[in-house]
């Protein structure tokens, strides 16, 4: 991504209530002149996720153990990156479905920390860790068949609109836009902005903008969304300042978008996303999602942005500008007979 691409300013912060976020709303005090100041290079890389694994059983994982997770993460990148033996001979990959080898995998050292302590999930509510869905494979049916045809290469692909998001290079595949906003495999850098009128994210992953307009306040915020029948690529973000807590509520999240993605938002859900400065290595980001379309309550979470090295360049995605005409193309040459003239 281009920094020079990016606008200045702006938004994106969840209000969240209730208990699990009772610690957030006195935060550590970053120093003054930072507290509204998130301009800059901010990552979320790291091999903590949205949902619990069944590898742990609680949200702080023990210091002992977290220490162990991330030793063994970079043990396991070292080991990859290596030099490889070239007297074995030629070498063989027989992993149809693998897309990357460790070059391009760039997930963070080891587990979120916020404030310090490692966590073993983005999600802090409900307790287990996990979204409260109705019904999960209903609401991550596309998705799921997306990811089986990504894979194995045997989609339908009738037309454009059947490939993915990510094969028609629409919006980042990985949920980095949000909402909520989420980790990958690489490309978890984001440039921040805040101007008084603004609050700009610009994402690596795809070249993603969120451009969130700041008001006096929520009631004049909330009051400024788009007409319900607008549902942009990434929602409808409008923010204002709590204190020195940056409060963006998102509505609208785009049809599209709401079938393939992994926190999928009705026309009825509403995502509020709170960004809090609270050290000068630290941006904590805090979201809560409430949609009765797709979830059996509100369900919140955090993760921190820690500072990145350099800058965001341009991520250029091929897929839909090349890629498709030959994915299409070779769904028509399935589908023809074996002897067409017979």
């Amino acid at each position: 991504m281009k920094t020079a691409s990016l606008f200045a300013a702006a938004v994106l912060a969840m209000l969240i209530s209730g208990p699990a976020f009772a610690q957030a709303q006195h935060p550590a005090a970053a120093p003054k002149a930072l507290a509204r100041n998130f301009d800059g290079v901010w990552t979320n890389a790291t091999v903590t996720q949205l949902e619990r694994s069944a590898a742990f059983t609680q949200l702080v994982v023990p210091k002992e153990r977290a220490d162990a997770v991330d030793k063994a993460t970079v043990a396991r990148r070292n080991a990859a990156n290596g030099t490889s033996d070239l007297s074995q001979g030629a070498f063989r990959d027989e992993n149809a479905v693998a897309g990357y080898n460790s070059f391009w995998i760039d997930s963070g050292d080891g587990l979120m920390r916020v404030r310090g302590e490692a966590r073993s999930s983005f999600i802090t509510s409900p307790a287990d860790g996990k979204m409260p869905f109705r019904d999960r494979a209903k609401s991550l049916a596309l998705t799921i068949r997306d990811g089986v045809e990504y894979r194995s290469g045997k989609g339908a692909y009738a037309g454009p609109e059947d490939l993915p998001i990510r094969e028609r290079c629409l919006i980042a595949q990985s949920d980095a836009g949000g909402p909520v906003m989420l980790n990958a495999i690489y490309n978890n850098n984001y440039s921040f902005f805040v101007t008084p009128g603004f609050f700009v994210i610009d994402l690596e992953m795809n070249h993603d903008v969120r451009i969130a307009p700041i008001f006096p306040s929520a009631e004049k915020a909330r009051a400024s969304h788009q007409p319900a029948v607008i549902r942009p690529w990434l929602g409808d973000t409008v923010a204002w300042w709590e204190g020195d807590t940056l409060v963006a509520e998102t509505k609208n999240v785009n049809p599209i978008q709401e079938g393939r993605t992994l926190t999928p938002v009705s026309s009825q859900g509403t995502v509020t996303e709170r960004f809090t400065r609270i050290a000068e290595g630290e941006l904590l980001y805090q979201f809560t999602v409430e949609d009765p379309v797709h979830y059996t309550q509100a369900w919140s979470g955090e993760y921190s942005f820690k500072p990145a090295k350099g800058q965001i360049y341009e991520y250029a995605c091929h897929k839909g500008n090349y890629a498709m005409e030959g994915i299409l193309r070779g769904a028509r040459m399935a589908e023809a007979p074996a002897n067409p003239g017979q």
